[in-house]
């Protein structure tokens, strides 16, 4: 009897044990590189850093699993959602300081209550995330980024000024402008690709307003310029340079953990939303298709998944820049190709930096393996995973849209339902439709709706009517809003007639130099 009782003692201790640990882990979730698993940050000292120092992006050892049901969820707000899902995984936060980010950030700025409200548009039911002050989908994370960011200095008794150096295809630089504009101890560089963004783009951009801001038009695509930055974060000289000076870099670019963990939230709260207004039970699967570029918005949806949420199908839609849509049929990730200007530039995008985060999860957190395929993509400019990493894909599908697909989209969702859509979205509504019908999967399908049509105003009036083609977007505005029925947003009233405040350009071997003279840094 007395070993028997000494057993159950021990089978009980053990599991106590074990729950404390699981617990504990929970309480200070830690941050790992992809490259290198041996070293862990605090998800504060993720955030300062943006990249890790051997080239890898951070990724929490586990994905934590929600603690509130979804029949709690669905009353709950956007900032209440928001706590929700960012406590599980921003761990060394206070709630008081979670929740002062989140409140600071979804506030006034967006034009709804909601958000991020949905719309049955057919069948499908969009998410729309163009609520925000830049009109694009990047507000969701680039309204709290700078409150995230200033909080984990104070809780790292950082003292540089932080440099936000950033890579964009046409939405992150505004968002980040936006978000960062005069905000104390930080400074912004973005660098975008000269005739590789809209008009409506651009003009946001080289309007912004603050006095730490900086905006510079490089001579080549985002790739050239999205490698450049990173090259910038992995440069030593350059690091030491910069802290001698008073600086540091953190990045806003979708590779930051800080950028990643906002977006989860809206697919939780779509869903939550989805069971309140009964169009779907608890527990049922919905399809997401995301529009993709950078791989971020779409990763958010899979760690949503991972925490919880019952997402099925996880469809990558891609514009003629199919380079996932060919990883996802093949396995085989290969850049080699020619680089396509489309109606939806923010997808324009060969090397998707979050797609490493993926890789690292279906290659068993194998730091090595990841590090070996990123040094042939970074050497040969292609990798392909093995057969068992394939077999670990299976939570996604690919597909994409031609240009005159991308044009129809627009044109038939109007004629049959009056809903003006923007190119990216159009783009992920034509891939959903193909993925029905070839699928026969009649699962409720939620379309991430990535940007307002105003700002991609030509494009998306010349699909509606091509009476409208070659017309300057500007005198087109009139015309959307009264095709649309939706206001002018503030953020094109206020560009109509800003000033130009930014006009550096410069090759992309000269970005490190631009950098050194706009910060005025000892070299």
């Amino acid at each position: 009897e007395g070993i028997k009782r000494a057993a159950r003692s021990s089978a009980v201790y053990r599991s106590f044990g074990k729950r404390m640990n699981e617990e504990d882990r929970r309480m200070n979730l830690l941050y790992k590189s992809t490259r290198n698993a041996e070293h862990t940050v605090t998800a504060s000292q993720a955030i300062l850093k943006g990249l890790a120092e051997d080239g890898g992006l951070f990724v929490p050892v586990e994905i934590p699993k929600l603690d509130v049901t979804m029949e709690d969820l669905k009353s709950m707000s956007y900032q209440d959602t928001a706590y929700a899902v960012m406590k599980q995984f921003l761990t060394d936060f206070t709630e008081e300081e979670l929740k002062h980010c989140i409140n600071s950030a979804y506030d006034s700025k967006f034009d709804t209550e909601a958000i991020a409200p949905l719309v049955k548009v057919g069948d499908t039911y969009h998410l729309e995330l163009f609520h925000g002050a830049t009109i694009a989908f990047k507000d969701m994370a680039l309204s709290i980024l700078p409150h995230l960011l200033t909080t984990a200095a104070k809780k790292n008794d950082v003292k540089n000024d932080i440099v936000i150096l950033t890579a964009t295809s046409g939405d992150t630089g505004k968002a980040a402008l936006a978000g960062f504009a005069d905000v104390p101890g930080t400074r912004i560089i973005v660098f975008y690709p000269k005739n590789g963004v809209s008009k409506v783009q651009e003009l946001q951009m080289v309007t912004q307003k603050g006095d730490n801001t900086a905006v510079v038009a490089i001579h080549g695509n985002f790739d050239n310029a999205q490698s450049g930055v990173k090259a910038l974060f992995e440069d030593k000289e350059l690091e030491k340079e910069l802290a001698e000076a008073g600086y540091q870099f953190s990045s806003a670019n979708s590779i930051n953990i800080g950028r990643l963990v906002p977006q989860v939230v809206y697919y939780v709260y779509a869903y939550a939303k989805l069971l309140e207004n009964e169009e779907i039970v608890t527990g049922e699967e919905i399809n997401v298709t995301v529009p993709t570029g950078n791989f971020g918005n779409i990763l958010a949806a899979y760690y949503a998944k991972q925490m919880g949420v019952p997402i099925a199908k996880l469809i990558c839609a891609s514009n003629e820049n199919k380079v996932l849509y060919d990883f996802f049929k093949t396995g085989k990730y290969d850049r080699n190709r020619e680089f396509v200007l489309t109606s939806s530039p923010s997808m324009d995008i060969l090397i998707s930096s979050n797609l490493e985060r993926l890789i690292y999860t279906i290659a068993g957190q194998d730091a090595k393996k990841d590090r070996e395929l990123m040094e042939a993509l970074k050497t040969t400019g292609a990798y392909e995973i093995t057969e068992d990493m394939k077999t670990k894909l299976k939570d996604f599908e690919g597909g994409y849209a031609t240009e005159a697909e991308t044009k129809a989209a627009i044109h038939d969702t109007y004629v049959s339902t009056g809903y003006v859509m923007d190119t990216h979205t159009a783009v992920a509504s034509h891939v959903s439709s193909v993925y029905r019908k070839i699928s026969g999967d009649d699962k409720k399908m939620l379309v991430a709706s990535t940007a307002s049509p105003y700002k991609f105003i030509g494009s998306v009036m010349t699909a509606i009517d091509g009476k409208y083609a070659g017309m300057d977007d500007f005198a087109l505005i009139d015309e959307l809003e009264k095709t649309s029925a939706t206001e002018v947003p503030d953020a094109i009233n206020e560009i109509r007639n800003a000033e130009i405040r930014h006009t550096l350009e410069c090759d992309v071997n000269r970005m490190k130099d631009t950098v050194r003279d706009i910060l005025k840094a000892e070299v």
